[in-house]
């Protein structure tokens, strides 16, 4: 192992992919580490052109002059386990990469593999932690940095911070904010983990949960249920899977959305009415989602307020039938 006095003198492969990662490799790269190394999924085709579009994580490693590598995988691949050996890491930190982690690489760096999880472990481990808290209706979420085994985010714990859920924060803007949080507990931490300072505490099993990877169907919604949890259903959903329902046998998203307490007791669920301010709104199975910014498909994402004044008949229709 390399001297871990100080930043400048360990190793540490950075392994991400989304625009989410970078507050942590800029972090690791602000703070003087070594980084020998970033790993990030391959190019893919993206936009209407289809073009071949680097992953933003390799945009700023190559921008920093780190190397880069983009295998498929590190599980079927030998001759990448091979490279990443050779490099001989001191740690490698984990954020968003998207790539399973064989043992054979969760045992090679002295410091292991820390990864940053946008949730209090251990309640929503897995591929969707941020859009189920939102979703769930938590207060509450966080941060946690642990250190990889082979199960599901179900490694020690080296530190965590809470953070309260804002009443209109959406999956992307959270995410962003939770990774911000989690490059600065990195930063504090890792010093003291290098040196043996800090002590990794097991999962409580108990309190486990589970999430889900969602699927377009997800998204569409139900007006029987109350407008308060399709309200969390929208933001938990953007970006991906978005929320939608039909109207005139088309797909229309909805985008921006609260709940109101207006009394709907004369409509059925999915009626679209207006309220004295001239917002068009839908009734649910209690009480009434208020749109604010929604997309008829083939269009452009416009105000609800505005789209009405387009389509004078979608106040009175009903959505999803």
């Amino acid at each position: 192992m390399s001297d871990l006095r100080e930043p400048s003198k360990i190793r540490v492969v950075f392994m991400g992919t989304p625009d989410v990662a970078l507050p942590v490799l800029d972090a690791l790269s602000n703070e003087g580490y070594q980084i020998i190394g970033v790993y990030t999924r391959r190019d893919r085709r993206a936009g209407r052109g289809r073009q071949m579009a680097e992953s933003p994580v390799k945009t700023l490693a190559l921008e920093r002059g780190i190397p880069v590598f983009q295998p498929a995988s590190l599980r079927s691949d030998e001759a990448a386990r091979a490279k990443l050996i050779e490099l001989n890491p001191d740690v490698i930190v984990v954020a968003a990469y998207g790539l399973f982690l064989p043992s054979e690489i969760l045992e090679l760096p002295p410091l292991g593999c820390l990864n940053i999880h946008p949730s209090l472990l251990p309640r929503h481990r897995g591929p969707s932690p941020v859009t189920t808290a939102i979703l769930e209706g938590d207060a509450e979420t966080g941060v946690s940095l642990m250190k990889l085994d082979e199960g599901m985010d179900s490694g020690p714990i080296l530190a965590q911070r809470p953070s309260p859920i804002g009443e209109d924060e959406n999956t992307e803007s959270l995410t962003s904010r939770l990774f911000e949080i989690g490059s600065q507990l990195l930063i504090k931490i890792l010093p003291d983990w290098a040196d043996d300072k800090i002590n990794a505490v097991p999962q409580d099993d108990s309190r486990v949960t589970i999430t889900r990877l969602l699927e377009r169907a997800d998204g569409e919604i139900d007006w029987s249920h109350p407008a308060s949890e399709i309200a969390r259903k929208v933001r938990a959903f953007h970006p991906w899977p978005g929320t939608f329902t039909t109207w005139n046998k088309k797909i229309l998203k909805v985008i921006e959305a609260q709940s109101s307490s207006a009394s709907t007791s004369d409509y059925v669920p999915g009626s679209v009415i207006q309220t004295d301010d001239r917002r068009p709104e839908v009734v649910t199975g209690n009480g009434a989602l208020t749109l604010q910014t929604i997309q008829l498909e083939g269009r452009k994402a416009v105000a609800a307020s505005e789209f009405i004044l387009g389509y004078q008949d979608f106040v009175g229709s009903r959505l999803g039938s």
